[in-house]
């Protein structure tokens, strides 16, 4: 017997690609004067006067970046959005725009897409940029999301992975290697309650580390940080892939290698303790894990004296002598190890 109580879901079909378009937008508010058109045309008309556009895109697919038996689409649209946001402050700049385009299948009902958007619409209104267009279509498969977003900043405040100059001190924002735990700790309980539906996890333990995974942060607090202390980075990227390869990065973009040193990795007590608990070296994590989102960039050694001490910042290395190698310095001692890049990698 049908229970009256059940919500009646509404079919894609029933209002087509441009009024799915109109139904998910219709509430979304313009945030920035630069916004001349947004959501309605054929394309978004933007008018940045004499301030530089940066322009990103990443792309979310179903079964590769996320698993929705775990993962909210309110978290995992606000996700969406972060993500690509952090591309735009590793340049320096401020996001101001988003597109989002989607690709999802019929077992997907209006409802379902709607929690997707509301966590769209808070990372656009906790970010302060517009939704100003996308795209729609249907999937065989999975979900697909794209989201491109667009920024600008000044001509001489854009900054590139190239910038570094020998003896630079690396700097990295927060701390690492909560995302990959807390992914690895959302697994784990998938994996419980598929050989038990009746057991209902208990993430109150790994709140931080879940919370890290599915409800990132961009580096708006850092840009801005940076901004009052007077300190603009000579290079700069986002630690999506893991801090090696970011390093990596860093490095075969500026010519110069880099030392890091393994007692300065800013590392969480939760991640410490969540890593032993899954016999896994917690320094592992920050190297190799990604999707920490944290900003990485080098500084003058002038400049060390604004940074010095601030919570948010620390200094666990520096640059060396031009085509030299990369090595992660052991705790303790004055043996060295090569930084190889063991983030993600395509399937």
């Amino acid at each position: 017997m049908l229970d009256d109580k059940q919500p009646q879901l509404t079919p894609l079909e029933e209002i087509g690609e441009f009024g799915l378009i109109e139904h998910l937008t219709k509430s979304f508010e313009i945030q920035n004067e630069s916004t001349q058109k947004a959501v309605g045309d054929d394309a978004a008309v933007l008018n940045f006067g004499e301030r530089e556009t940066v322009v990103s895109t990443d792309m979310l697919v179903e079964g590769v970046h996320f698993n929705l038996a775990y993962v909210p689409l309110k978290h995992l649209g606000y996700k969406s959005v972060v993500v690509n946001l952090s591309d735009i402050y590793a340049m320096n700049a401020t996001p101001t725009q988003i597109l989002v385009s989607i690709a999802v299948s019929s077992r997907f009902p209006i409802e379902a897409l709607e929690e997707l958007y509301a966590g769209i619409q808070i990372a656009c209104k906790n970010y302060k940029v517009d939704l100003i267009g996308g795209d729609t279509t249907s999937s065989t498969s999975g979900l697909v999301i794209s989201v491109t977003a667009i920024g600008s900043a000044k001509k001489e405040d854009i900054t590139y992975r190239d910038g570094a100059h020998e003896n630079d001190l690396l700097v990295v924002s927060g701390d690492l290697g909560a995302a990959y735990l807390g992914l690895q700790v959302l697994e784990r309980e998938n994996e419980v309650f598929k050989v038990n539906p009746n057991v209902q996890p208990d993430l109150a333990e790994y709140e931080y580390l879940v919370g890290r995974q599915l409800k990132p942060e961009a580096g708006r607090n850092v840009f801005e940080l940076l901004k009052e202390l007077e300190v603009k980075p000579t290079s700069m990227i986002d630690v999506s892939d893991g801090l090696s390869s970011e390093i990596l990065h860093l490095s075969k973009e500026s010519g110069y290698g880099f030392k890091v040193y393994e007692e300065k990795i800013p590392l969480d007590p939760m991640v410490i303790k969540t890593a032993e608990e899954f016999g896994i070296n917690p320094i592992t994590c920050a190297l190799n894990g990604g999707e920490d989102y944290e900003l990485l960039f080098t500084i003058s050694q002038e400049d060390y004296d604004k940074i010095k001490g601030n919570p948010s910042l620390t200094v666990i290395g520096h640059t060396t002598e031009q085509n030299a190698e990369n090595y992660l310095m052991l705790r303790g001692s004055d043996s060295a190890v090569p930084l190889s890049a063991q983030g993600w990698k395509s399937i």
